[in-house]
């Protein structure tokens, strides 16, 4: 065990939490997950996250589906519809989620700032060309 009291295991390269962690931190999966707060429609989805290309959308939804975080359920429509909803498993991953997304928007500003201070030196301190 490690001083935090963590397996060793969880550090490995082979360590099953690797993908399940780049799934649910992944920006797409993030922000799908927080729009599914209510059951909605592929193309729903895809209104409410600009900037994200329907290929990306249909692989995250996929990716969320066989992690178990979500479902799709086929609707009895004409022309057949598709819904997506949170399952049990997506729901526990909410109050986490809101945590990590107010800690995002409280720090932000102080973040950009940083990034444009580092950008500052970053090109000061290059070689002239």
């Amino acid at each position: 065990m490690t001083e935090t009291s963590e397996p060793e295991w969880v550090f490995r390269a082979d360590c099953p939490t690797r993908p399940i962690l780049d799934q649910i931190a992944d920006k797409w999966s993030m922000m799908t997950m927080a729009v599914l707060a209510e059951p909605k429609r592929f193309n729903q989805i895809k209104r409410r996250l600009e900037g994200v290309t329907q290929r990306v959308l249909t692989q995250t939804l996929r990716r969320l589906e066989r992690n178990g975080m979500i479902e799709r359920r086929v609707l009895p429509t004409s022309p057949v519809g598709v819904e997506y909803s949170l399952t049990p498993l997506g729901e526990s991953l909410r109050e986490p989620f809101s945590h990590l997304y107010t800690w995002a928007v409280e720090n932000a500003d102080d973040i950009v700032a940083r990034q444009q201070a580092y950008d500052a030196r970053s090109s000061s301190d290059a070689p002239a060309g």
